[in-house]
C-alpha cells in the first residue's frame, strides 16, 4: 500500500501549497461567486464551512488504500489565493489511479492560471506510482475540457453523475 502526500509544487507564476486549515478564510474569498457552481450546483461555502471541510480533508480518508491530495494554487507575483487543485489517489486493477479536479476564482479565470496549476499537478503526479489520471468534465464546461486537454486527458466514452470521464494513462517507467 502506498500512501501519497502532498508537497509544495512550483512553476514560472504559481506555488500550489498544501492545503492548510489557514487557508479557509482566503479560500471563502476567492471562491465566492456563485457563478462558479454553474456546472457543480451549490453555493459558494462560507470560511466556518471551509474551515470544517478542510479539518475533514486533512484528517484523510478513512481508507487507508486512499489518499487525499489538496492544494491551494498561489500566484507568485502577489501572493493571491486564486483556487484549488485536488488530486484522489485510489487502488483499482492495474495499480494506482489518481482522479484529480480544480476549480478557479472568477477574478483570475481565462489568465492560463487552472491550465499551468493542472499541468503541474499531472506532472508531479506522473513522478508518482501512478498508473492513470482521471477528471470528470461536465460536457458543456468547455473550459474545463481545454484544461484536460492541455493535461493530456483526452475524453472516454463513460459518463459518470452527467459528467464525462477523461483520462491520461502514465508510464510508471518514465
Amino acid at each position: 500500500m502506498t500512501h501519497i502526500e502532498a508537497e509544495t509544487i512550483e512553476t514560472a507564476r504559481l506555488v500550489l501549497e498544501p492545503l492548510q486549515i489557514e487557508h479557509a478564510e482566503p479560500m471563502a474569498t476567492a471562491l465566492a461567486d456563485p457563478r462558479l457552481h454553474a456546472f457543480i450546483g451549490g453555493a459558494p461555502d462560507t470560511a466556518p464551512q471551509l474551515r470544517s471541510r478542510y479539518t475533514r480533508m486533512l484528517a484523510g480518508p478513512a481508507d487507508p488504500a486512499e489518499s487525499w491530495c489538496n492544494w491551494v494554487i498561489r500566484l507568485r507575483q502577489d501572493r493571491q489565493l486564486t483556487g484549488t487543485v485536488q488530486a484522489t489517489v485510489t487502488p483499482d486493477a492495474d495499480g494506482l489511479h489518481a482522479e484529480i479536479a480544480w476549480v478557479i476564482g472568477t477574478p483570475w479565470q481565462r489568465r492560463g492560471i487552472a491550465t499551468e496549476a493542472t499541468l503541474a499537478l499531472v506532472d508531479w503526479l506522473s513522478r508518482q506510482p501512478i498508473r492513470a489520471v482521471i477528471a470528470h468534465i461536465h460536457p458543456d464546461h468547455v473550459a474545463s475540457a481545454a484544461v484536460a486537454v492541455a493535461a493530456g486527458l483526452t475524453p472516454t466514452a463513460e459518463i459518470h453523475d452527467g459528467e464525462i470521464r477523461w483520462r491520461r494513462s502514465v508510464d510508471p517507467t518514465s
